[in-house]
Formats: C-alpha cells, structure tokens, sequence
C-alpha cells in the first residue's frame, strides 16, 4: 500500500495554532499532478507543499485544494523550516527551491526562517466591474499586482472589520489584497482568495511581496513590521531590497504523520 510521510506546520506563526498551517510532504519517488492535488484536497489546507530533491536544493510545488499555484511564501516557510527540523538540511545553511516562479531562497534554523522571494511590482489600475459591492465599500484606487488585485482603506479597523461577499469575490483572479496602515505595525493586511478555494489566507508570504512594493514610497522605507489580521493572525518583518522582498517569520510543526492508499 503506497504512503506518504506528511507534517503540518504553522508558519508566519507567533505560537502554535496561529498563523498560517501548510502540509509538508518530502517526495521520496516522484507523485502525478493529478494524485498531488488529491491529496492537497484531502489535507484541506490554503497550501500543501511538495518537495523532491533536485541539483542542489529542491523541487517545490504547491497545491490548494482546488488548484496548482505560482508561488505561495508560507508554504515555503514551512517546507524550510520542516527540512531544518528534521535535519534534512542543516540550520543556517541556505536552502535553494525550484519552483514555477524562478528560484527561491531560505536560510535560518527551524525556530525562524527568512525567505528570499521575487518583488511583486504593483500599478494603479481600472477599477473592475462589481469589486466595490463584493468588498461593501467605495474604493478610491486599486492597484494590479502580478497574482493579486491590492485596495488601501482608511484604517486598520475598517481591515479587521471588513466582511466581503465571497461568492462575489469568486470573480476576480486569485486573490484581493486589503491594507491600512497600523499603529502597532507598518501595516495591516487581509487577503481573500475564492477563486482558488481559499475564502481567507490566514497568512500570505506572496502578498507581502506586494505589500512592501505598495507601502515603501507611501512610508519611506524599505523594512516593515507587518501583521496580517485574520481569525489566526500572523507576523512578518518585511524588507525590500530592490527586486526582492526578504520575509521572516517563524514556525511551528503541530503534526506528523501518513498518507495511505490503494
């Protein structure tokens, strides 16, 4: 009978059960898409994270229950911190990913990671047709980043507060990032996914990619503390450093155990 060691892990976490959890599954022999995507269904997460040793890191694809994505940081976070727990790699020895969106970079221990991702570029754009009424609010500006449509409110309350119609919401590519400044953070941030079975990301690592391209000429600087408010809550520091983003979070492995099937 075919099984496949998996773990769960909270990444962007400030303790156990909060942040973001992500499946981890190391690859001992190569999975099809399609029994990938099973068992991203079946784990029921916003992420599962596959991994197969390749040249000199590793191979990482994620998968939410619905769909295949381009690029996901807290899975990515939690497949680092995975292989430096169970001493896979050693801490402090820098990790290379392979992925649909180039080549990512992880370096730290199992306790804190910092990846290295892509900048997410954002420009103002048309706002599209019916977003006002799926998120109940006048929007001023809205912005396009290459996975994600971006809206600043006036506050973080009117964040945490905000109750959008998902089924609405259904019609937009990917996600749609909302964001305020803090007076605890830099910053504050929601992000709303339907469209590819993620109602709410407790935790994005990919918006922030976004975010930090959005908030450093609006604040006038390039390292942010930021949270991201949803039910679990998570924490980010942030930095830009010209076209990538660093993210650093930490994480924690609530369990482990095995798939099976005939």
């Amino acid at each position: 009978m075919p099984t496949q060691p998996v773990s769960v892990v909270d990444a962007f976490a400030l303790r156990p059960f909060s942040g973001n959890p992500a499946a981890v599954c190391l690859l001992a022999t190569p999975l099809s898409d399609e029994r990938m995507q099973l068992i991203a269904a079946e784990m029921n997460l916003a992420e599962t994270a596959f991994l197969q040793p390749e040249s000199e890191g590793f191979r990482l694809r994620w998968f939410t229950p619905a769909v295949e994505v381009e690029l996901c940081g807290h899975a990515t976070l939690a497949s680092a911190h995975w292989l430096y727990e169970k001493g896979v790699v050693s801490e402090n020895q820098k990790i290379t990913f392979y992925t649909h969106s180039g080549t990512l970079y992880a370096h730290g221990s199992a306790g804190e990671v910092t990846l290295n991702f892509p900048v997410s570029p954002v420009h103002p754009v048309e706002t599209p047709q019916g977003l006002e009424e799926a998120l109940g609010l006048r929007i001023a500006t809205t912005y396009r980043s290459p996975f994600d449509y971006l809206v600043e409110l006036e506050s973080e309350a009117a964040v945490r507060s905000l109750q959008p119609d998902m089924n609405r919401l259904k019609h937009y590519p990917r996600g749609v990032i909302v964001t305020a400044r803090s007076d605890s953070y830099d910053f504050v941030s929601r992000m709303f996914g339907p469209a590819v079975g993620i109602p709410e990301d407790p935790v994005t690592g990919s918006a922030h990619c976004a975010l930090a391209a959005y908030w450093q000429p609006k604040l006038g600087k390039a390292v942010f503390q930021a949270y991201q408010a949803s039910m679990r809550g998570g924490a980010l520091e942030v930095t830009l450093q010209g076209d990538r983003v660093l993210l650093k979070g930490k994480a924690f492995t609530v369990m482990n155990g095995e798939l099976q099937w005939t």
